[in-house]
C-alpha cells in the first residue's frame, strides 16, 4: 500500500493541509498514520464527509423570517448583476463619502456627511477649519494610493505604510 503525504491528500482533496491535519488528529481518515511529526495518508484513503456543515437541518423558527428577507434581497441582488460601469462608479463614491466621514468625525473632524462630499468634489466649505479640509482630502488620496496599490499587486512593505501614512496625515 502507497502512501501521500497531507499536502498531496489535501490538493487531491480541494482542502486545506491544517484540515487534512485535524482530520487526521480526530481520527476521520482511515489508514492515516503518525511518523514523526507528520502524517502519511494511504494514497487510496477517501476524503472524509465535512461534518462541519448544517446540512439537511430545519432553521429555528426564530430565524425563518430573517433568513426568508435575506434570501429575497440575494435574489434581487442576483437580478441586479453584473453591475454596470457607472453603478459601480457612483457606489465606489458613496463608499468613498461615507468611510472618510465616519473615519475623520471619528478623529474629530466637524465636517458634515454632505460637507464631506463637497470638498471631495474639490468645494470649499466656508467656517470650517483648512485642516478638516486637507483631512478628508487626504484620506481620499490615501484610500485612492491603497485601491492602486491592490490593482497592481504591490508587496506590502514598512515603504509603503509610510506612504499610506503620508497622504493621510495633516
Amino acid at each position: 500500500m502507497g502512501y501521500i503525504s497531507v499536502q498531496q491528500a489535501a490538493q487531491k482533496w480541494g482542502i486545506s493541509d491544517r484540515r487534512v491535519r485535524v482530520l487526521c488528529e480526530q481520527g476521520k481518515i482511515a489508514g492515516a498514520k503518525r511518523e514523526g511529526r507528520s502524517y502519511l495518508i494511504p494514497s487510496d484513503a477517501l476524503k472524509p464527509a465535512d461534518g462541519r456543515r448544517l446540512r439537511g437541518r430545519l432553521v429555528p423558527q426564530e430565524f425563518a423570517a430573517l433568513f426568508a428577507r435575506i434570501d429575497s434581497l440575494k435574489e434581487e441582488l442576483d437580478r441586479r448583476r453584473p453591475l454596470t460601469a457607472g453603478e459601480v462608479k457612483r457606489l465606489q463614491d458613496e463608499f468613498l463619502v461615507e468611510f472618510t466621514y465616519s473615519s475623520n468625525a471619528i478623529e474629530g473632524n466637524t465636517l458634515t456627511l454632505r460637507e464631506t462630499a463637497m470638498v471631495l468634489e474639490g468645494i470649499t466649505v466656508d467656517g470650517k477649519p483648512l485642516k478638516d479640509h486637507l483631512e478628508a482630502v487626504g484620506h481620499r488620496d490615501a484610500f485612492r494610493y491603497v485601491q492602486q496599490l491592490v490593482a497592481d499587486k504591490t508587496p506590502f512593505s514598512e515603504r509603503v505604510v509610510r506612504e499610506i501614512h503620508s497622504l493621510g496625515c495633516v
